[in-house]
């Protein structure tokens, strides 16, 4: 295994990372949540 190797390795390894975390922070079943954080600033005093 060769250095090349080694970085298409890392790279598809770190584009399936941020796929997954594109999916999960889409997912409706987290909209809710989302929500209350973005009006969470305005509502402090």
């Amino acid at each position: 295994m060769d250095i090349t190797t080694l970085r298409i390795v890392a790279t598809v390894a770190a584009f399936a990372t941020f796929i997954g975390i594109v999916a999960w922070a889409c997912a409706r079943r987290n909209a809710a949540r989302f929500e209350e954080a973005a009006r969470l600033p305005f509502e402090q005093d």
